[in-house]
């Protein structure tokens, strides 16, 4: 007769397993924080891929020449000046919405909308330079983690997968789209905060002003008019604590702009 293992045993052998896999997914970010991620980068580009697609068949894109010319030359700059082996892709989308996004895999999109907020081309490097960073810092892969460890039954699967459920809405705000999906997920403030970091970092080395973020993040405010904020401001919070913070990481970025900008990073979009 075949004994069976004690439940508690079970238990204690499953805990361990775990423990085990959360250890060996324990990685640091950029800036030295801890984070856990349990998804290699092929599967988080192939959702990102997928979930861009995705995006491009349910959203207007702009057939603005200048439009397209403009996003285009201010994400060139600041792309060549991330390291890795990743070929970025930008899209334009024709609306209204006052919003970007970066996903893994190298896919990012800018809505009109953003245009008529960011003033100029130091303001949009500042937004775009940010939602690169959540890439590179692998801040989708955490938070799909961390959501595949607290909820059974989300997979990964489900957001290359056909389909409009919740939990594929839910993946897609994971990584990023969630203004875009109907599901707001804002970042956590250490990833707010990172992503500003270094984000302030990509425009200056790529030789745009990272003064300009801080007049970026005011007009956001301003855009609210006393309404609900863009979709931008709703993801990513824009209040006097995180201009405080973004102005006193400015003169480090000033020494970094400063330098590109004598080694002739003058991009002129």
């Amino acid at each position: 007769m075949k004994l069976k293992a004690p439940i508690n045993f079970k238990h204690a052998i499953i805990a361990i397993t775990l423990l085990s896999l959360f250890l060996a997914a324990c990685a640091t970010s950029p800036t030295g924080r801890r984070q856990l991620l349990l998804f290699p980068e092929s599967q988080m580009a192939e959702m990102g891929v997928a979930a861009y697609q995705q995006t491009k068949k349910d959203t207007a894109i702009s057939k603005n020449p200048q439009s397209n010319s403009y996003v285009s030359c201010i994400t060139n700059a600041i792309t060549a000046k991330v390291e890795g082996n990743t070929v970025w892709e930008v899209t334009v989308f024709d609306s209204e919405q006052v919003n970007a996004f970066a996903l893994p895999g190298g896919k990012i999109g800018v809505y009109t909308g953003l245009l008529d907020v960011a003033k100029n081309q130091d303001q949009l490097a500042a937004v775009i330079g940010h939602e690169i960073a959540h890439v590179t810092a692998r801040h989708g892969n955490a938070r799909v983690s961390a959501s595949t460890v607290t909820q059974t039954g989300l997979t990964a699967v489900q957001v290359i997968a056909g389909g409009a459920s919740s939990e594929k809405q839910q993946l897609l705000g994971l990584l990023g789209l969630g203004a875009q999906v109907g599901i707001l997920l804002p970042y956590g403030r250490g990833q707010e905060s990172e992503a500003d970091t270094i984000g302030l970092t990509y425009m200056a080395s790529a030789g745009f002003d990272p003064r300009a973020s801080v007049e970026l993040w005011k007009n956001m405010a301003a855009a609210s008019g006393g309404k609900a904020p863009p979709e931008l401001l709703s993801t990513h919070p824009s209040n006097s604590t995180r201009i405080n913070k973004l102005t006193q990481a400015i003169p480090d970025a000033m020494i970094i702009y400063n330098k590109a900008q004598s080694q002739g990073e003058r991009p002129n979009c």
